[in-house]
């Protein structure tokens, strides 16, 4: 099968590799659409923390926000899974230790990440193999762009949630991008005043086309009781603007990392009593994405500026954007496209 190989920084190749035959308690799966994320850029640029932490080497197969129809599965496995349309959780726990024991296994500290942690192959190929407990089915009103947003749907679903909103909280959510939108939408569906923040006019731009009229520059942020703040940005000083500007009482949810370490004055925390909280994976928000998505309570499907083929991974991950893309902030590689 055709598989994209990242070998280095900077360095890939489309190869041909041998196609994944289902171990026990696995189920082998035809891709049909995976996203890129801001981690597989890490991993491109040689930035990943991972890789200086050990869990990660060069080569690897990047692809951890995905969608594919099941074509095999391996002993021990429901055969009734042989033909299902799925989406597959990132984090792969060990299952024994006692946090995936408590249903946390997103953060088992001996874990495999698709195509991020361990050594284990992801998406960024025409085949991938995946344990079948990782699964979850998609109904037929969730199509492939649909189901490979449903893992960075997920992660947004959960700072939503974190959030607390009620029907009419006003909520700021600092960094446009694909989490940051997504955390918004989640956030309207709720019955919450959704405000944005971002740095260029073309993210702000394309808020407003997905119906968000709050939206501010760093310097124009109104002077508002917000009762939560989501910081989704990168930015290593905005989690400690996110509590200079959430209300008293107030929650702030933490999902984006900068490439240093933020500083927040606890003594503010204290003294507005605060509750911050840090959001990793989507794990425990997968079905409940789905559900929305399935619903039409939540449409992410204009945030996918273009779709291409595995020969244009590359130029992506460098920062290339394809001919005629669209302005949404995602795109989508469809490994089934004819290429070298």
């Amino acid at each position: 099968m055709r598989a994209f190989v990242l070998t280095a920084p900077g360095t890939y190749e489309v190869l041909e590799v041998p196609a994944p035959e289902p171990a026990p308690g696995e189920a082998v799966i035809d891709v049909e659409r995976v996203g890129v994320c801001g981690t597989d850029v890490e991993f491109f640029t040689g930035e990943m923390a991972y890789l200086h932490q050990g869990h990660s080497s060069y080569p690897v197969r990047l692809g951890h926000e995905w969608a594919g129809r099941v074509t095999a599965v391996g002993d021990g496995v429901d055969p009734a899974w042989t033909g299902r349309r799925v989406m597959g959780d990132t984090m792969l726990g060990c299952g024994t230790c006692r946090r995936c024991l408590r249903g946390r296994q997103h953060v088992c500290a001996t874990r495999q990440e698709v195509g991020i942690r361990g050594n284990r192959p992801g998406a960024l190929a025409e085949r991938l193999a995946v344990p079948v407990s990782s699964l979850h089915a998609l109904p037929d009103s969730v199509d492939a762009t649909l189901g490979a947003l449903v893992e960075p749907g997920g992660n947004a679903l959960r700072a939503a949630s974190a959030a607390r909103l009620r029907p009419g909280d006003r909520v700021l959510v600092l960094g446009p991008g694909t989490i940051g939108l997504l955390a918004a939408m989640f956030a309207r569906a709720a019955g919450a005043e959704v405000h944005l923040m971002g740095r260029t006019d073309s993210s702000l731009a394309f808020a407003r086309t997905l119906g968000f009229d709050h939206v501010w520059r760093e310097t124009d942020v109104p002077d508002l009781p917000f009762d939560a703040v989501i910081d989704a940005s990168n930015a290593a000083h905005l989690p400690a603007t996110a509590l200079d500007l959430v209300e008293p009482g107030g929650r702030v949810v933490c999902i984006g990392l900068a490439g240093e370490p933020s500083r927040v004055d606890t003594r503010t925390l204290v003294l507005k009593d605060v509750t911050a909280v840090g959001i990793l994976s989507a794990s425990p928000g997968l079905d409940a994405t789905i559900r929305a998505y399935a619903g039409g309570t939540v449409d992410p499907s204009p945030l996918v500026a273009a779709t291409v083929g595995l020969a244009e991974a590359g130029p992506v991950l460098a920062g290339d954007r394809p001919p005629g893309a669209g302005p949404g902030p995602k795109i989508h590689i469809d490994p089934r496209r004819p290429g070298v």
